[in-house]
């Protein structure tokens, strides 16, 4: 067995990479939520001053970028590395972003998990050497997710309680071999899980398998209890999803009681603003780690926490052609800064 392996599905990082600097930026929704003060930019315009929804998203994470290397320090030329995605078409939020910067990029597809997916490749490649500074980087935007995956908003159609909003926002994380700031000690791969779910509106209920199979296989493969974490927060399940997890860990003899917690439901304020189930997308996990979760680890608020992106992995073909959702989970765990 490799020497970093653990169990199935886990490795452990000799070399912790440390998450050195952040950024948050986020839309005039998730502004008016509970978690505004952690964000680095809220912008009240849509377009992020352009001309369609689409280069919105690309500017986002040109902003997020941007913001996490000048909160560094450091200059573009001096990253190593860039792993990204989004939920455009061939990822094209991501490409564009990058384009003719000079960094060298892998782009990646998680769906909603991608900021997980992100930080999981990131650490491998700082605690194997071969690279000191990667950033993992991440969008999604309310906008252009209707437009690729829905109906035109135009359209007016309503929206099944068990339905998500997208969140429109940008985050990114700078992992290096040196500084200081909450590390990562290993990381739990997901499998793809897919138990028939075909509507495209209950995302949650796609994704709550494929958490809670991530979630297992780490306690398993690490040793690990519940107890071991201050907080394991998933990705985007909703207020749903998350307690359809809680009810598969409960057949299992598990119990997540207040240890558990879901970035869909923490980055809107689910009584006063009409988000149904709660939040998704792939910045909606990004923004809330790049600005409440890292900032609390940083300051000893949190000591431990294992951070689990879900994602669905629908596209409009399979939506078209009646065919189930499948999901995954990434789980990294994340110690404190001041440990």
């Amino acid at each position: 067995m490799p020497k970093n392996k653990r169990g199935k599905q886990s490795f452990v990082l000799p070399e912790m990479p440390v998450i050195t600097a952040w950024a948050s930026i986020a839309g005039k929704k998730e502004g008016e939520g509970p978690l505004a003060h952690t964000f680095d930019i809220v912008s009240n315009d849509t377009y992020f001053g352009q001309k369609t929804w689409e280069q919105a998203e690309k500017q986002m994470q040109k902003m997020a970028m941007d913001t996490v290397i000048e909160k560094a320090g450091l200059q573009k030329n001096q990253i190593g590395l860039v792993y990204s995605g989004d939920l455009l078409n061939q990822c094209i939020g991501s490409s564009f972003t990058l384009r003719n910067t000079g960094i060298p990029h892998l782009g990646l597809y998680g769906a909603c998990s991608t900021m997980a997916e992100g930080l999981l490749s990131a650490s491998m490649a700082v605690s194997g050497g071969f690279a000191d500074r990667v950033i993992a980087l991440t969008s999604s935007h309310f906008a252009s997710s209707e437009r690729q995956y829905r109906f035109p908003l135009g359209y007016g159609g309503q929206r099944t309680p068990t339905a998500q909003w997208t969140v429109t926002g940008a985050g990114a994380a700078l992992l290096c071999t040196a500084g200081t700031g909450p590390r990562i000690d290993c990381c739990t791969i997901g499998t793809v899980t897919d138990l028939g779910i075909k509507d495209a509106n209950n995302m949650g209920a796609s994704m709550a398998p494929a958490a809670y199979a991530t979630i297992k296989a780490h306690l398993e493969d690490m040793k690990r209890s519940v107890e071991d974490f201050d907080l394991i927060i998933t990705g985007d399940l909703g207020q749903l999803g998350k307690e359809l997890l809680m009810e598969l860990a409960r057949r299992d003899g598990i119990y997540l009681g207040g240890r558990i917690a879901d970035c869909g439901t923490l980055v809107f304020d689910t009584a006063k603003q009409d988000v149904h189930s709660g939040g998704s997308g792939c910045g909606c996990s990004a923004i809330t780690l790049c600005g409440e979760l890292l900032g609390k680890l940083n300051s000893g608020k949190l000591r431990h926490i294992l951070f689990c992106g879900t994602g669905a992995l629908l596209s409009p073909t399979s939506i078209q052609q009646g065919l189930p959702t499948p999901g995954v989970c990434h789980a990294v765990s994340i110690i404190g800064g001041s440990d």
